[in-house]
């Protein structure tokens, strides 16, 4: 029940509203003293305040300025007399909702009672989906309290001050968007809208549609004029996300975007000016794709003015208890189940598996558990097996010698890797790309590039004659 306080020295008054608005369905408190209304606002918490001006003591102005200065959100309505409207009036300029003038309508004071706490509520209403925003993507959202963790806090703090354009890299499941999105609460654009757009999950010219908008006729099916996500974006962020996935020709209207500050549509030739700050994120190696031809080295210092590594799971394993902790709530909530605690054991093994999905298969993991687990206790029988196998561990102890490069003893342990996944999938490159933690079209150019084809087509093969042999 919404409370509502009433004050004035005449009793017949006080007594009229507090029967009106009973009915009315609130809770009602009265005073016929400022001094005892005054204590009534310190003790209590109301939800609107109907005060007379012309008061015995303190004035109904005095209350109005106690109220706003100690309890600002509550709304107040002044009740006057003809001869104090211009009273009534200077209340307003200072903060009061409004005002009734003696001898009121009861039913018009209901009306404007009734305004003022909707007011009240839209106010708290939006205060509270702010913080609930801020929360989703504040730090504690980031589970973590691991020095590189503590490290990547700050560095957002800093990097959240600037307007400068930010490169997000790290392995896919790190939280790439997460901390684009913890940048943006904590600048200067917080208030305009983050827009996000996974550059490798549209073909190019639908892209370049979404980025830039089109006009009417531009192309088969543009049926009307639309907006780009930069134009949406306006004075707020845009997060482009698997950047290295983008065409050459979308790598050039971006540069030229960034250069020039203004878009233009497709099939337009009208320059739109956009205010936009630009956050973009790749779980590849955009350097390698530099000198692969496949990303423009221009477009990649323009995007990488300020850079930001996400650290994969294994090297924040201390960070494991509390992910745990925090996935286990969240489902157990969601799902409406109860887990009360997780057996040591379990941590242990979750500290051991290498988490090549880093924190999105850890929270897949828990969710799944908390899903089909009947128990309080999560044990070691409730988790799934790829967390019962031990891991093969990469050896550290390479000796460099004469003649060593790095990049052919990365491509070698990563085309060791992609091998065992697709063994492990039975050649199928969608479910490689799943246990590897990467997209589909990552792993497509992998195969390709370890020249893996025909050690997939033989897994098929293999696959087919079982097959037969079963039959």
């Amino acid at each position: 029940m919404e409370k509502i306080l009433i004050i004035d020295d005449e009793k017949s008054i006080v007594d009229l509203l507090s029967v009106v608005f009973k009915k009315e369905g609130y809770k009602v408190e009265t005073s016929l003293s400022s001094s005892k209304a005054l204590e009534l606002i310190d003790r209590e918490d109301f939800d609107l305040v109907l005060t007379d001006i012309k008061l015995p003591q303190k004035s109904g102005m005095e209350i109005l300025k106690y109220i706003r200065e100690e309890k600002p959100d509550i709304p107040v309505i002044m009740i006057t007399a003809y001869g104090t409207i211009k009273q009534a009036v200077e209340a307003l300029k200072k903060g009061a909702l409004d005002y009734v003038v003696k001898p009121f309508d009861v039913e018009e004071l209901k009306i404007i009672v009734a305004q003022g706490l909707e007011k009240r509520r839209l106010k708290e209403e939006n205060i509270l989906l702010k913080r609930e925003l801020e929360e989703r993507y504040s730090f504690e959202n980031m589970i973590g309290k691991s020095k590189i963790m503590r490290e990547m806090y700050s560095l957002i703090e800093k990097i959240a001050g600037t307007d400068s354009t930010v490169l997000i890299t790290g392995e896919s499941g790190t939280g790439k968007e997460m901390a684009a999105r913890a940048i943006h609460c904590l600048s200067r654009r917080r208030e305009r809208p983050i827009v996000s757009i996974n550059c490798g999950a549209l073909p190019e010219n639908l892209l370049e549609s979404e980025l830039f908008g089109h006009v009417k006729g531009s192309f088969t099916g543009a049926i009307a004029n639309k907006k780009g996500m930069f134009e949406v974006a306006e004075k707020g962020t845009l997060f482009l996300d698997e950047i290295g996935e983008t065409s050459p020709w979308t790598q050039v209207k971006l540069l030229r975007t960034l250069q020039e500050r203004t878009i233009r549509k497709v099939g337009g030739t009208e320059e739109i000016p956009v205010d936009v700050r630009i956050i973009t994120a790749s779980n590849q190696d955009l350097k390698q794709g530099i000198e692969e031809g496949k990303f423009r080295e221009d477009l990649f210092y323009r995007l990488n003015v300020i850079s930001l590594e996400m650290p994969p799971l294994r090297k924040r394993k201390a960070d494991i208890p509390l992910l745990v902790s925090h996935f286990i709530q969240k489902y157990c909530k969601e799902m409406g189940r109860k887990i009360k605690r997780v057996a040591p054991e379990v941590i242990g093994l979750f500290e051991s598996y290498p988490w090549p999905g880093n924190v999105r298969e850890l929270g897949n993991v828990i969710e799944r558990i908390v899903a089909i687990e009947g128990r309080e206790t999560i044990v070691k029988e409730s988790l799934p097996k790829e967390l019962l196998t031990p891991s093969r561990e990469l050896e550290t102890g390479f000796l460099i010698q004469p003649g060593f490069i790095l990049n052919e003893v990365l491509d070698e342990i990563s085309c060791n890797y992609v091998k065992q996944a697709l063994q492990a999938a039975g050649g199928d490159l969608k479910e490689s790309a799943s246990l590897l933690g990467v997209n589909y079209r990552s792993l497509r150019y992998l195969v390709e590039k370890f020249g893996l084809g025909i050690y997939k087509e033989a897994n098929e093969k293999q696959s087919r004659s079982n097959s037969k042999s079963a039959m």
